[in-house]
């Protein structure tokens, strides 16, 4: 199937009130899991590589094409998305490469210097038919606007993307990057507000730490775009752990790969159907 836009993909989940399932690619061995839980879901979803992804790798080509060539053999709509991208050079290239979403992070930047940064990635994406998310910084959270406590004005949130033109934008509503717990309490109240206010879909980052009933509440509350990705690790490595303590002479990695490759599958499959994808 011909790689689809972020748009294609996005608005239609937006317009439906279906979830879109955001996962994270570190290897290719995610992005082939990603794939086949997506296929086994029937439905779209979206491949993100982050800027550290890419510094782990050392640069985004090689993992960039690996990835979109995986989405190009799919059955389903797949989009390959740069995910938190602070280096304007490296939203260059992933625009080069054929990426078809990019997500331009300016959050930790002074509100004004947000808008005019995010405002000329968006002028330059939309110029080569590349959709583009952004969030909203927060002051004196280290982790920006997904900072525990930090909350997503919804005058602000107008504002920001009427003034820089994005085309989804990420909100703070109580979930927070890198939890191993899903224990995060979202402002399902505060959803429905910027829903009904910020006229693009809104994107919910640090989606790990969500419980399945609330990430299911969130989507029908509002939410379009649902990041997940250190809870997928969590089960990627806890196969790799278990085949290789059974098998504690085993140096073959496709022997631990393979199986975790196929337990991501099956969860990625499953998150799907709590985020209404289809």
């Amino acid at each position: 199937m011909p790689l689809v836009s972020g748009a294609e993909v996005v608005l239609a989940a937006a317009k439906a009130g279906r979830g879109v399932g955001a996962f994270n690619v570190i290897q290719l061995e995610h992005a082939t899991a990603l794939i086949a839980g997506a296929e086994q879901a029937g439905a779209p979803v979206i491949l993100q590589i982050s800027e550290n992804a890419v510094k782990y790798h050392g640069a985004l080509k090689p993992i960039g094409l690996g990835t979109l060539a995986a989405a190009a053999a799919a059955t389903v709509p797949v989009v390959v998305h740069l995910d938190h991208a602070m280096d304007r050079d490296l939203v260059t290239e992933a625009v080069a490469l054929g990426f078809t979403s990019v997500m331009y992070d300016a959050s930790k930047l002074e509100y004004a210097d947000n808008v005019a940064a995010t405002t000329e990635v968006v002028a330059y994406c939309h110029d080569h038919g590349v959709f583009v998310e952004a969030e909203i910084g927060e002051v004196g959270g280290k982790d920006g606007v997904h900072a525990p406590g930090a909350r997503t004005r919804p005058d602000e949130a107008v504002a920001f993307a009427e003034a820089t033109g994005v085309d989804a934008l990420a909100v703070a509503v109580g979930s927070s990057h890198a939890m191993t717990e899903r224990t995060a309490t979202l402002d399902f109240e505060l959803i429905s507000q910027l829903r009904d206010a910020v006229p693009v879909p809104l994107v919910l980052h640090g989606s790990s730490g969500v419980a399945d009933p609330d990430l299911t509440r969130a989507v029908e509350a509002g939410m379009t775009k649902v990041n997940i990705a250190t809870h997928l690790n969590n089960v990627f490595t806890a196969v790799v752990r278990e085949v290789l303590a059974e098998n504690p002479k085993l140096v073959d990695t496709r022997k631990y790969l393979g199986p975790a490759r196929d337990a991501v599958a099956t969860e990625v499959a499953r998150l799907l159907g709590v985020l209404k994808a289809v």
